[in-house]
C-alpha cells in the first residue's frame, strides 16, 4: 500500500448533516456510522440532542445560543476528525453563519469537512414529527420551530444533497458513504 493510500485510510473528516427537525439526518448518521465501523473505520456521531444535554445544557434557542451550540459542535467535530476519527454530525444548525465558521475552522487546521444537506421538505418533517415539536408548534406550545416560525437558512452550495422523502434511509446512508469514496475518505 502506498503512503498516500495508508494516510487517506486513517484520514479523519466531519460529515456535517444538517437539515429540519425530523428530516432523517439523525438516522442516516446512524445507518451510515455502522457501515464505516464493519469497514474497521473509527466514526463518531455527535447528535445535536445529547451534545444539547451534555455539552450545551443551559443554552436556549436564540440565535447567539443556537450559534454557540453549532460552534461547540463545530470544535468536538474537528478535534475527533484531526485524529482521524469520522465525525458525523447531524444537527439543524440552521444559520449559514454558524455552519461557515465551523468550516473555517476545519479549513484552518487542514482538517476535510463535507455539507449534507438532508433537504426533506417541512410537510414530510411535519408528517413524520419524531419529536412531536411539529405537533406542539401547531398547538401554540411551542415557538420557535426551525423551519415554521424560526429560519433555517438552506445551504448554497452542499457537498451533497439528499432528499430523503425520495429514497430510503440505507440509499441515502450509500449516498454519503460514496461521497466519503470519491473525496478519499472511506
Amino acid at each position: 500500500m502506498s503512503q498516500i493510500q495508508e494516510n487517506d485510510v486513517t484520514s479523519g473528516a466531519t460529515v456535517w448533516l444538517t437539515g429540519l427537525p425530523s428530516a432523517g439526518k439523525t438516522t442516516i448518521a446512524h445507518e451510515l456510522a455502522g457501515r464505516l465501523r464493519e469497514a474497521g473505520r473509527a466514526v463518531e456521531v455527535l447528535d445535536g440532542d445529547e451534545i444539547r444535554e451534555f455539552i450545551s445544557a443551559g443554552l436556549g434557542f436564540s440565535r447567539e445560543d443556537r450559534h454557540t451550540n453549532v460552534q461547540r459542535i463545530g470544535f468536538v467535530a474537528e478535534l475527533l476528525a484531526r485524529n482521524g476519527v469520522l465525525a458525523l454530525v447531524p444537527v439543524i444548525a440552521p444559520y449559514s453563519d454558524s455552519r461557515d465558521a465551523v468550516s473555517k475552522r476545519h479549513q484552518e487546521n487542514g482538517t476535510p469537512y463535507l455539507e449534507v444537506h438532508v433537504a426533506t421538505p417541512v410537510e414530510v418533517c411535519s408528517e413524520r414529527d419524531v419529536k412531536g415539536l411539529y405537533a406542539k408548534q401547531a398547538a401554540g406550545e411551542l415557538t420557535g420551530l426551525t423551519g415554521v416560525d424560526d429560519p433555517y437558512e438552506e445551504p448554497v452550495a452542499p457537498d451533497l444533497r439528499i432528499e430523503s422523502q425520495d429514497q430510503t434511509v440505507q440509499e441515502s446512508a450509500a449516498a454519503v458513504h460514496a461521497l466519503l469514496s470519491e473525496r478519499g475518505l472511506a
